[in-house]
């Protein structure tokens, strides 16, 4: 194996499935019905809608000053936790300065001011712990140095719904420059009203269970998450093996049709992963179940990887994480490839309804499994602004 391979040596996760690998395993290989996604008025009162949202309290930020508190880095540190001995592992025997930073959100602080501007609204003042920097984009990078004590470079990448995957590519070059030794990666998203509106104002809201590539597909669950992997060269459970990163230019939110961009970007992947399409064994569909994504998708993975390769969209489950998407589902193919004895496969959940537009794929049965261990795994992420990301996951 070259020198120059990269490893997700430790999982950190929180999700609508559940807090830790082992919850989040649990529920994600169920068979009986579908975890996760659930209906509720908590974000929008007196308005019904299908969120995956994480349920119970998440870790107190206390002992950290008010520009870092929100709950989108409570997410972060409830990530964090799982995997700190081994973060502070490394940090002591790399030094602080070896150690980075690299993760992907789109909301970072967002839902605190939304928060602070009813408030302001009510009695024209901010309030009491409101600071402005928790919104900024940074927020998620500066907390996890603050949180952690690493020193190395640190940033936040937000390019919407493939933000924390590209953040993991990032990760990666930067273990390759040298500089580092050890990067803490992955990402984080909160619900809040603004991006639940935001895509209701695109009519791309589904207030049931979303239904991925579905006849009756109506769009998506808005969902929240973090995950987070200690990454290293030291050797690990599982290769971050390749990456491909485009960008169509074709519209604001629409994908290109013909999945031009992501087929490059799959492409991309594959040769950096020295792999035939052939040697993927199972790929996590971006599968938002909007009209429009689910046909560019079904489309490319057609084209570029054949239409007998297992595949399978987790957002029914997780719902769309949007900025963590990319970390949330790259830990749910690590938790695949893991400590998996019965090779079980992520379940596609939906109503079996084939859209006769699009080309057929192999969608994962829930309860279905592979014939062996789970070699090379592909995850795919696509988003606003026509950016795709694409990530190759080898096995030991």
């Amino acid at each position: 194996m070259s020198g120059d391979a990269i490893f997700l040596n430790h999982l950190g996760i929180v999700c609508a499935l559940g807090t830790g690998p082992q919850a989040v395993r649990e529920a994600l290989f169920r068979d009986d019905a579908p975890a996760g996604v659930a209906a509720n008025d908590t974000l929008l009162p007196g308005q019904r809608l299908a969120l995956g949202g994480v349920a119970g309290a998440l870790p107190s930020l206390d002992h950290h000053p008010a520009q870092l508190h929100g709950r989108n880095n409570a997410l972060l540190r409830a990530a964090y936790l799982q995997i700190e001995d081994q973060v502070q592992h490394a940090i002591e025997r790399h030094g602080p300065s070896r150690v980075a930073i690299v993760v992907g959100t789109s909301t970072s602080g967002i839902g605190e001011s939304e928060q602070a501007t009813k408030h302001w609204h009510r009695h024209a003042q901010w309030p009491a712990g409101f600071h402005y920097v928790q919104q900024e984009i940074g927020a998620p990078s500066r907390f996890l140095a603050a949180e952690s004590g690493a020193r190395g470079p640190a940033w936040t990448i937000s390019t919407a719904c493939s933000s924390s995957a590209k953040a993991m590519a990032s990760a990666a070059r930067l273990l390759h420059t040298g500089l580092v030794d050890a990067v803490i990666t992955g990402g984080a998203d909160s619900l809040c009203q603004f991006t639940v509106r935001g895509f209701m104002s695109l009519e791309s809201v589904s207030a049931e269970r979303c239904n991925p590539f579905s006849t009756h597909r109506r769009g998506i669950n808005i969902g929240e998450g973090a995950a987070l992997f200690l990454m290293t060269r030291a050797a690990g459970p599982v290769r971050l093996a390749g990456w491909g990163e485009t960008s169509d230019a074709h519209h604001i939110s629409a994908p290109e049709p013909q999945g031009i961009g992501a087929i490059e970007a799959i492409a991309q992947a594959l040769a950096r992963a020295q792999l035939a399409p052939s040697q993927i064994d199972y790929v996590n569909l971006h599968g938002t179940a909007t009209p429009q994504n689910d046909a560019m998708e079904s489309r490319a993975v057609a084209t570029a990887l054949g239409s007998d390769v297992p595949v399978s969209s987790t957002k029914p489950l997780t719902g769309h994480t949007l900025g963590a998407a990319g970390a949330v589902e790259a830990g749910l193919c690590w938790l695949a490839m893991v400590d998996n004895p019965h090779h079980r496969l992520p379940p596609h959940w939906w109503d079996g309804h084939t859209d006769p537009a699009l080309p057929p794929l192999a969608f994962v049965a829930p309860g279905a499994t592979a014939r062996a261990p789970l070699r090379h795994v592909l995850s795919q992420s696509f988003a606003f602004g026509g950016s795709n990301a694409v990530l190759v996951f080898g096995g030991e």
